[in-house]
């Protein structure tokens, strides 16, 4: 047959980018199956099994005939506990209810599903900067525009209302927030959840709420926004169970909206990927309800996380980097040698680290400040050790330094 005409994405995703974390974890892969002995630390996924009781649930609901469509929006039970447990920090008026809860294929899912009910053409999106890369295209695919706002390295990169102020404009319609911060770990405490939110009710925006991470935090336990909003009219939160109960390829989230958002949200999925795998839905429900054999393996995971970080921490401190000290989720984000001299430092020193020292991690060009890279020690605690030492003796001997 003859060539036919070069293919041309459509004007949906002219502008869409790969995912750079999956990018790197791919290489990272390729490069082991050629017989290569690399330490990844790109992937930003537990490295602990599923608990067992949720696997033996999930065996029980398949013997029992959990193999057929569900609602849209997901089967009652797993609604109802994400609405207990969400009515467990919510303090500020009606409760919220099942009608309000949409459960999907994974947060990433619920969190698109979110932006392009919410956000469309004319619309800004303040994203506070470094942050996980497919906010920026998710809210793209809106048709909207992501505004970068840059947070203080000096205090995690976190924002507060004064730089979101600074950046806002009329025609901002809403704001992306995640804590504990995936590239960063940083953590934000009650009081600057509650200044930010307070700040986005007074202008009317819509707080998109990433919470995937919120059980993984090494001081205090971390705030969600329902702990600390005086409303939730313009709020959506949403989480999941990939993390917290090492259950990524399960792929079932859910998001808190309110009554309307909710139902636009259920309609759209009705076109697109329809309800989450209905076993998968029963995982995640006795996830939420089986409660201490669950709770133990979590707190266990938790446990181990923070001995990673701790054996590793001071090994890339005494090597002279500048690394944000994590206060949840599991990675180190570190600033690379030659920031500030050469263009994509990051870049160019993560690729220096997996060819020549056999480590992979991600740029920081991933998450819109390529003068940084990120580490996720979700790896035995050897390996994260071991890499991070390759890391100081990449670092010490990389042109620039």
């Amino acid at each position: 047959m003859p060539d036919g005409p070069p293919f041309r994405p459509s004007a949906n995703i002219a502008d869409l980018r790969e995912s750079a974390t999956i990018a790197a974890s791919q290489r990272a892969k390729a490069l082991k199956s050629a017989g290569r002995e690399i330490i990844d630390l790109g992937a930003g996924e537990p490295d602990f099994d599923t608990p067992a009781v949720i696997r033996e649930a999930a065996k029980a609901a398949l013997d029992a005939g959990a193999t057929r469509y569900t609602a849209i929006e997901g089967i009652l039970a797993l609604r109802e506990a994400v609405a207990r447990e969400a009515n467990a920090s919510w303090r500020g008026g009606a409760p919220i209810t099942p009608a309000e809860v949409v459960v999907s294929t994974g947060s990433k899912q619920s969190l698109y599903n979110a932006c392009m009910v919410l956000f469309g053409p004319g619309d800004e999106v303040l994203v506070p900067t470094p942050s996980w890369t497919s906010y920026f295209e998710m809210v793209g695919l809106a048709r909207a525009t992501a505004v970068e706002v840059h947070g203080d390295p000096a205090r995690g990169f976190k924002v507060d209302p004064e730089r979101l102020g600074r950046h806002a404009t009329p025609r901002t319609r809403g704001l992306m927030l995640n804590s504990p911060s995936n590239p960063t770990g940083s953590v934000y405490s009650r009081d600057e959840l509650r200044a930010i939110l307070d700040l986005a009710a007074s202008r009317g925006w819509w707080v998109i709420s990433d919470e995937i991470y919120v059980r993984i935090a090494y001081g205090d336990p971390a705030s969600g926004a329902l702990a600390v909003a005086e409303r939730r009219d313009h709020l959506v939160v949403v989480n999941g169970v990939a993390k917290a109960y090492a259950m990524t390829g399960w792929r079932v989230g859910w998001a808190i909206a309110p009554a309307p958002v909710a139902k636009a949200m259920t309609a759209l999925q009705s076109h697109t990927t329809s309800n989450a795998t209905t076993v998968a839905q029963h995982a995640a429900l006795a996830a939420l309800t089986l409660g201490e054999p669950v709770e133990r393996a979590v707190r266990e995971m938790v446990a181990e996380f923070r001995a990673r970080r701790d054996a590793a921490l001071p090994i890339l401190k005494a090597g002279g980097l500048t690394v944000l000290p994590p206060e949840g989720a599991f990675y180190f984000y570190l600033k690379a040698p030659g920031a500030g001299s050469v263009p994509d430092a990051g870049s160019a020193f993560t690729l220096r680290l997996l060819e020549e020292f056999d480590v992979a991690v991600v740029p920081g060009a991933a998450f819109r400040t390529p003068d940084w890279f990120r580490i996720s020690y979700a790896a035995e605690r050897a390996q994260v050790v071991e890499a991070c030492r390759r890391v100081v003796r990449a670092a010490a001997s990389h042109p620039g330094a």
